[in-house]
């Protein structure tokens, strides 16, 4: 039996582990030929198929299963080996990795500015989805990584705490009910505007009524905290939003008397896919442990000359949404990112 390279099991391995061909070879940047050819001489060179390719697709033989583990292991050893030379050498290729709509409007500008700060010849590509959607595209290996809201149930992935964002009940103040009534008694006469089921609020907004013993009258569902907050300042029902959010769009904060009343914290997560020893998850991580924060009011559409590059944190400035649909601030004493915030339509 010949000796494997390293190149081969690396193919192999992303072959293995993404949804498609296709899919790994773009991870390991080659064609889908090159990456068939490289998984084909590492057969060679063990005598025995690693795929199935008799069906719609390829699939691992028992050969392959049995290579997997093991081929994980020679990829881990060459990263620590690699990360034990140099730590501090700049990353370079192209890194494709999912945030939320709520981070795409607070700090991933910040995020993308600080990794191409370290890592100039990294190119970055954010997807702003739905947490069931991300954490899916995660697995079948199309993302490096994701900030998702909580803690993944798949054994495929690994998670590790980065932050949290708390929310409270908001409505016009113009909605019948408002200062008066609290928020299990509004959402009997008024719509709940909020985000679509595969979203990581859903589980936040599960626990809390299960709590209240609350029900919800009616939904209205969007997945963009812009159009949500535009739909609770228009006076269409009752939701929830970052706590830094709601007095400077000029809504109501609906309050309650006991402690179990408010909103739990949703905590997020830095998600990778198992063995994935790549320097450059940690690297990632390392950043976006640095710049996740959620309580940075959505940034400036066309910010001015002087706006500063990095994120500043709202000093309570009103702000409101255009006609339009973009964010704009009433005050010129904030400064904001010069990127325009990311969000998913």
């Amino acid at each position: 039996m010949s000796t494997p390279s390293v190149k081969q099991l690396e193919a192999f391995w992303w072959a293995a582990t993404c949804s498609n061909f296709a899919t790994a070879a773009q991870r390991v940047h080659l064609s889908v030929s090159s990456l068939s050819k490289r998984i084909t001489e590492l057969e060679s060179a063990l005598g025995q198929p690693l795929f199935d390719r008799s069906g719609h697709r390829a699939v691992l033989t028992d050969a392959g299963q049995r290579l997997l583990p093991a081929a994980l292991e020679v990829l881990n050893a060459m990263a620590a080996l690699g990360q034990a030379l140099d730590t501090r050498e700049a990353l370079a290729g192209h890194c494709r990795f999912g945030v939320g709509d709520l981070s795409a409007l607070t700090w991933l500008p910040a995020f993308v500015a600080a990794a191409r700060q370290a890592h100039p010849q990294l190119g970055l590509e954010p997807h702003v989805d739905v947490g069931g959607v991300l954490e899916q595209r995660l697995d079948d290996g199309e993302l490096d990584f994701a900030v998702i809201a909580g803690r993944s149930s798949r054994s495929s992935l690994l998670s590790r705490p980065v932050g949290a964002a708390r929310f409270a009940w908001a409505v016009a103040p113009g909605l019948a009910g408002a200062g008066r009534l609290g928020a299990t008694a509004l959402l009997q006469r008024h719509a709940l505007v909020t985000l679509p089921p595969q979203a990581g609020t859903t589980r936040l907004l599960d626990d809390w009524l299960l709590a209240q013993g609350a029900s919800v009258r009616e939904r209205i569902l969007c997945n963009s905290w812009g159009a949500v907050a535009g739909m609770l300042r228009a006076g269409l029902g009752v939701g929830f939003l970052p706590t830094g959010w709601i007095a400077a769009l000029g809504l109501r904060a609906v309050g309650g008397a006991h402690p179990k009343a408010a909103l739990a914290p949703l905590h997020y997560a830095f998600q990778w896919r198992r063995g994935d020893a790549r320097a450059l998850i940690p690297a990632m991580q390392q950043l976006a442990q640095a710049q996740v924060d959620f309580t940075v009011m959505p940034g400036l559409v066309g910010a001015g000359p002087h706006a500063s590059p990095h994120h500043t944190r709202s000093k309570g400035h009103p702000a409101e949404i255009g006609q339009d649909g973009t964010w704009k601030q009433t005050s010129r004493n904030l400064y904001d990112t010069d990127e325009d915030a990311a969000c998913h339509r």
